[in-house]
């Protein structure tokens, strides 16, 4: 791939991909031609120290989103405040071009559960969670953006469609949002919806940034392992999302059964194929 000229305060509308430990000592070494990369931000709460230290050092020469896993917007349990705290004063290091969390809850009690887990989506859960994403920004100082999430269970007391849902946490907090696009096919396959219909009830100048991941469909449910190549049927589907959309930065994880980084350098130059045949037709 092409490195795209960039400020690194910003992600260039390229494709990047997840930044994970094995691949750490090539990206000092190599230095791959990688657009920008996401890291999960509670990998680098630490108060220093090398993982730290090497961070900064890849920081110096890419774009890095921070992207959180346990931060569990959704749950009743107050907002972590130790937690936030480590958040605002990684951001402030590192300075991300953005910081991003899950629409979801993961604990409940003090008691976290190693799973981003769905919403009732109710009108009181949506007043709940835009209340949280309000109080996060204030914290944070800054906008962030949410990510739609896979899952395997709809609570019958639902009321608002998912993608109304995550359309109006955008609408009422100002915040961003985070497209995940397997997860829309997983949980269209899971749950019976229409992803394109997913796709048009979302506000384009919502969007900050798309992920792509891969799924196992070997049981009775789809499951979001983050463990495969982009399947077909995804790749199919982010080109809609780009054509309603406009080019966004996109960024292919792969957290389980992790490949050497060649394997996501490639996925991640499918991306940017979309990516550029949409700017030349645009054109």
């Amino acid at each position: 791939m092409t490195l795209p000229l960039h400020t690194l305060n910003a992600l260039p509308v390229a494709a990047g991909v997840g930044l994970r430990a094995p691949h750490i000592r090539e990206v000092l070494e190599r230095k791959p031609a990688i657009p920008w990369f996401e890291v999960h931000s509670e990998n680098y709460f630490a108060d220093g120290g090398p993982v730290l230290a090497t961070l900064d050092r890849i920081r110096a020469d890419y774009p890095i989103a921070m992207h959180g896993v346990g931060l569990s917007l959704g749950s009743a349990d107050p907002l972590d405040r130790e937690h936030l705290r480590k958040l605002a004063r990684l951001a402030s290091r590192i300075d991300p071009a953005i910081v991003s969390e899950h629409l979801c809850w993961s604990s409940v009690g003090g008691r976290h559960f190693n799973d981003l887990l769905p919403l009732p989506y109710t009108h009181d859960a949506l007043d709940h969670v835009c209340a949280r994403v309000n109080e996060v920004q204030d914290v944070l100082g800054r906008t962030i953006a949410v990510e739609n999430v896979s899952s395997y269970y709809a609570f019958p007391e639902a009321t608002v469609p998912e993608y109304e849902f995550v359309a109006a946490v955008a609408a009422r907090t100002g915040c961003r949002l985070l497209v995940d696009v397997n997860n829309i096919y997983v949980n269209a396959r899971n749950h019976g919806l229409d992803p394109h219909a997913y796709l048009a009830a979302i506000p384009a100048a919502s969007v900050a940034e798309i992920h792509l991941a891969g799924f196992d469909a070997s049981g009775p449910i789809v499951i979001d392992t983050h463990g495969a190549p982009v399947a077909p049927v995804v790749w199919t589907l982010y080109a809609a999302a780009i054509e309603r959309f406009g080019p966004v930065p996109t960024l292919v994880e792969w957290d389980t059964d992790i490949p050497p980084l060649e394997v996501l350098e490639r996925e991640a130059a499918t991306a940017q194929r979309v990516l550029s045949a949409h700017d030349t037709v645009a054109a």
